[in-house]
């Protein structure tokens, strides 16, 4: 099953990216479309999942905020974070959504492994994190772990939309403006806040090369 990639080199628009997501999805259902795979980054917003409250947007004023239908809460978007947006047929992979969101799990992890990272996952924290055991302990004496990637996505008839994101070298303190996924008790890092000069270009080769080891598939670039 050929999946094309394709890697935007301009920051693209919220609303331009999402038109262009189900435009995608209605064609792999029609037959007329591969699945694809799509490489981006945003300008900086928040947007708001299915479970997203309203306390949760500190400062609604400082990034425009988007309503969106895929899963969780507030997360940010914008430069220096690599967004990878995931049409993929999931009926023709088993119709398990479970199995796909791990799926996506496991492809993050694998990717930030290449750097030697070590990406986790918590119950019933959405995300991929890391344990910060340089940091002071949490009151509980638990180590500090931050999120460094973030899981979110839409179906429509069994086609997958929206994906993940994995924070490269974004602005730290623009995630001041939300509880990142309604979680206030843990911290946000990436990849360069972790000493590790990685750029998105790097972290590309990454998700490509993970991406054939999770998912078991062929590749076409654009």
């Amino acid at each position: 099953m050929a999946v094309e990639w394709i890697t935007s080199t301009s920051l693209v628009p919220y609303d331009t990216a999402v038109a262009a997501m189900e435009q995608r999805v209605a064609d792999i259902r029609a037959g007329t479309a591969s699945e694809a795979i799509w490489l981006l980054e945003h300008s900086a917003l928040y947007t708001a999942g299915t479970s997203a409250q309203d306390a949760d947007l500190k400062d609604p004023n400082r990034f425009p905020v988007h309503r969106t239908r895929r899963g969780g809460q507030f997360t940010y978007h914008g430069p220096g974070q690599r967004v990878a947006y995931v049409m993929l047929d999931v009926a023709a992979r088993g119709r398990d959504v479970r199995r796909f969101v791990e799926q996506l799990e496991t492809w993050v992890i694998a990717a930030l492994a290449e750097f030697n990272v070590t990406g986790e996952i918590r119950e019933g924290r959405v995300g991929v994190w890391v344990t910060r055991p340089e940091k002071p302990p949490l009151p509980d004496g638990s180590p500090q772990e931050d999120k460094i990637a973030a899981i979110g996505v839409q179906m429509r008839k069994w086609v997958s939309f929206h994906g993940i994101s994995i924070n490269v070298e974004p602005d730290l303190s623009h995630f001041d403006g939300i509880v990142p996924c309604g979680i206030s008790d843990h911290g946000v890092t990436s990849l360069v806040d972790l000493g590790l000069p990685v750029e998105i270009g790097d972290v590309d080769v990454a998700l490509k090369r993970t991406f054939r080891q999770v998912f078991d598939t062929t590749t076409e670039e654009v």
